[in-house]
């Protein structure tokens, strides 16, 4: 009866926690323990989303029962915010698409990101092409925009207390590599930065962002 209601698939929840770890160690790969602490704080976003998504609805529970909150055990569905807001199945769909395309969106941004910056640091150069032209940091902007988008498909409490700190964490460790650079490539760097944001795009050059990253993917098929 428990499964029936969409929760307490525990063994969905260690699947897609593993594979979801994997992507993240794959192409964040820290370094040191710092970058460590930052990797486990995505690390607990990752636990968090999914052991509500496939184990235990814990934000509806509180919403609903502890607080009061009429909202309906859409644990099946898990959109908090068309079962809030009572948008209904289809609102509830597009909700879901939203959210999805930020995820992979996010997603090409990081490993494309990382194929770049590591295809750099082999030869012994600065990362400054495609992907690096439009933003400083088009891995860390990643992890942005895809955990942005698990936001509005499937929001917990836990996961929206976790993101501004791992926004703050990664703005840190941007700063940090960033003096490295500084001290590595000097002038060289200080031109790119002062030409290129460091994490979101200039107006009107989102599209821009789109269309490397979609070039990047589209050379290796």
């Amino acid at each position: 009866m428990e499964r029936a209601t969409g929760i307490g698939f525990w063994e969905l929840t260690v699947l897609m926690i593993v594979i979801a770890s994997w992507l993240l160690y794959r192409y964040v790969a820290p370094r040191s323990w710092r970058e460590w602490t930052r990797a486990g704080l995505i690390q607990a976003f990752i636990i968090a989303l999914y052991a509500e998504m496939y184990g235990f609805p814990l934000t509806i529970y509180i919403l609903s029962g502890l607080l009061g909150w009429d909202i309906p055990w859409l644990h099946e569905s898990g959109h908090l915010w068309a079962a809030l807001f009572g948008w209904g199945d289809a609102a509830a769909m597009v909700e879901m698409v939203i959210g999805y395309a930020f995820v992979f969106f996010g997603i090409f941004l990081l490993i494309e990101g990382w194929r770049e910056v590591y295809q750099a640091s082999r030869d012994g150069r600065l990362a400054v092409g495609r992907l690096y032209r439009v933003v400083r940091h088009p891995q860390y902007t990643g992890i942005f925009v895809a955990l942005f988008g698990q936001l509005i498909h499937w929001p917990t409490i836990p996961t929206v207390v976790l993101f501004p700190v791992i926004v703050w964490a990664y703005v840190r460790l941007a700063r940090r590599e960033e003096r490295e650079m500084l001290e590595r490539f000097r002038e060289e760097y200080g031109e790119y930065r002062r030409r290129v944001p460091m994490f979101f795009p200039r107006r009107g050059e989102w599209r821009r962002l789109l269309d490397e990253t979609r070039a990047s993917s589209g050379e290796r098929l």
